[in-house]
């Protein structure tokens, strides 16, 4: 047995002990097997916890009437104001539908108000990512796009909320048509403001899109002109791929689409590069992914930072250093099960969303049936992009529903938050996730945020 084998079986022997569950981080936990089941605990309180210090609560309940506010359900992705005035006070979600919405929770009062609708149905849907800006706007996007060969949607838009805090009479919000048309899910920032995107299909892919004023500090400007690419991994013909990638343009410096491109005119008039279909193209040749997802990413020491991807069909989550331009398998059903020290293999399926916490931790999300359903938590050590073990988090119960949006609280090391989403009994949850006590930097070595780690260069 090597020195690096024998170090991971005695890191999966402590993690599957009860000693390791000491309560004080998300990360101390004790790794679950088997299913929860369909309908074995209440809606209110829906998640089997892999630590007897993990309690759980519903902050956000839909009423299906409606009857004191608009509120369609599906709720999605979350964020927080991750900047700016009252930094941390507000919970933002989204109603991922036919006739979309976004809902502000403020996390002093716990009350929720719906600060903006869709006009009517069919002409915002599908509502997914959550994202707060580097200058202090709130985003999203439609998870929604055409096929090359169908009819043009008038989907596929981000939006940009420009004063969110504002109340419900006066929100602002503008469709930012620089991107090209996707169907979006996640969203994710690097720390030079490049705004990274996907389009949620199988054989689709992941797009960058890199402003000409990366540090404007409004919409308008960040907005007004830039650059979008595609990755490509190797030369862009193996699904999937692993190691050297580049990213190709498809666009110019100003935002104008380069010859060749696919420019498509949608019902309302507007024209856009259509990003589904532009990358098949050989000049524009983009690496193919099964279905990505939801974007994160992680900061390692001296600015190093590495972006995963989930991509659902295959079962997989990638790595991608942005520093190198290298991507890895981050996680797959050959990656060892905290629990058993053997490959997880099938449950582990559908990874959808991502999610990272205070101690610099990746979670997996499954799209999968209450019931079937997990939170997975995964451990990479030595930051290399590849996790060593994967461990059952938190297991869904609730009937006809899937998690989704989970998010660590930046401001608060011992909170998070995750929705469920389209329950048969129509009440969308918020849940809020808690440990006894917030960490501090120092804390067994940790570091409170988003930097942990000592990363392998």
């Amino acid at each position: 047995m090597t020195l690096k084998k024998l170090s991971l079986a005695i890191g999966l022997m402590l993690v599957g002990s009860s000693a390791f569950a000491s309560g004080t981080s998300f990360e101390d936990f004790t790794p679950m097997t088997g299913d929860v089941g369909a309908g074995t605990l209440p809606e209110a309180a829906p998640y089997k916890l892999s630590s007897p210090h993990f309690s759980q609560m519903t902050i956000v309940a839909r009423d299906p009437a409606q009857a004191t506010r608009f509120d369609s359900g599906n709720y999605d992705m979350h964020t927080v104001n991750e900047n700016g005035p009252e930094a941390g006070r507000f919970l933002f979600t989204v109603y991922e539908t036919d006739q979309a919405g976004i809902q502000r929770t403020d996390l002093r009062t716990m009350q929720t108000t719906t600060i903006w609708a869709a006009p009517a149905s069919g002409s915002h849907v599908a509502f997914d990512a959550s994202r707060w800006t580097p200058w202090g706007t709130f985003l999203t996007a439609e998870e929604s796009w055409s096929d090359p060969a169908g009819p043009t949607s008038i989907y596929g838009r981000l939006f940009e909320v420009t004063n969110p805090l504002a109340d419900a009479a006066d929100i602002v919000i503008k469709h930012r048509d620089i991107l090209p048309r996707v169907s979006h899910e996640g969203l994710a920032f690097d720390n030079k403001n490049n705004l990274y995107f996907i389009d949620e299909r199988n054989n689709s892919h992941i797009f960058k899109f890199t402003s000409a004023n990366p540090q404007a500090d409004n919409g308008d400007d960040f907005f007004a002109a830039g650059q979008t690419f595609v990755l490509r991994v190797g030369d862009g013909t193996v699904e999937e791929a692993t190691g050297a990638a580049t990213w190709i343009p498809l666009t110019d410096a100003n935002g104008v689409a380069l010859p060749g491109a696919v420019v498509v005119t949608d019902p309302n008039g507007l024209t856009a590069i259509d990003g589904r279909a532009t990358p098949n193209l050989p000049a524009f040749l983009g690496t193919n992914f099964d279905r990505p997802e939801d974007l994160e990413i992680k900061t390692l020491k001296h600015g190093k930072q590495m972006l995963f991807v989930a991509t659902t069909t295959n079962h997989k989550v990638f790595s991608i250093d942005l520093r190198s331009n290298t991507v890895k398998l981050f996680a797959s059903r050959n990656t060892l099960d905290m629990a058993t020290g053997a490959p997880v293999g099938t449950p582990f399926t559908n990874p959808d969303n991502l999610a990272i916490d205070a101690d610099g931790n990746i979670y997996i999300v499954e799209d999968q049936a209450g019931g079937v359903e997990d939170l997975w938590f995964a451990k990479d050590e030595n930051n290399d992009g590849v996790a060593e073990a994967v461990g059952k988090w938190a297991s869904l119960s609730t009937v006809g529903a899937e998690s989704t949006g989970l998010y660590f609280d930046p401001f608060k090391s011992n909170t998070a938050y995750v929705n469920v989403q389209h329950p048969d009994s129509g009440v969308d949850r918020t849940i809020m996730i808690t440990t006894p006590c917030q960490k501090t930097k120092g804390d067994d070595g940790h570091h409170y945020g988003h930097d942990k780690g000592h990363d392998k260069d």
